[in-house]
């Protein structure tokens, strides 16, 4: 896998990966960003999250049960000093579809996390991460 990363200015990048998708990054204002993209710690939290999402939605479809919608809501805490590396990750699933079991959601997160998710268990080996998970009903309106 290739990616580039080409300086803009001042602290802005561009990120552009080996099947041509983009993104920008930029520094927070306060270290000379303009606020034109994201930060690279998000784009790390983002990755993540969709890894894990990927795995998630692939395994319970794969268990035939009838998700409909999943959303990782990820919360980090970082280190108050340089490198302000990330101390803790919490994953909070919401999986939404009818008559989801949740024993099936629950096997599929700790396969993503323990198996599959490449950026999780990397991230893993210096951070502590976990993991929770709700089911929401899926329901038409009528």
């Amino acid at each position: 896998m290739k990616v580039s990363v080409k300086w803009i200015d001042g602290v802005s990048f561009v990120g552009e990966s080996e099947t041509g998708h983009a993104v920008v990054l930029d520094g927070a204002p306060e270290n000379g960003g303009r606020n034109i993209g994201m930060r690279p710690m998000e784009m790390l939290l983002i990755g993540m999250g969709g890894c894990t999402s990927f795995d998630v939605v692939a395994i319970l479809k794969k268990a035939r049960q009838p998700i409909v919608d999943c959303v990782a809501e990820i919360d980090a805490t970082r280190a108050d000093e340089v490198p302000k590396v990330f101390t803790k990750i919490h994953v909070h699933f919401v999986v939404t579809g009818d008559h989801l079991n949740a024993v099936q959601v629950e096997r599929a997160i700790k396969l993503s996390a323990e198996k599959y998710c490449s950026a999780s268990i990397m991230l893993s080996k210096s951070v502590e991460i976990t993991h929770d998970f709700e089911i929401k009903p899926f329901t038409t309106a009528g």
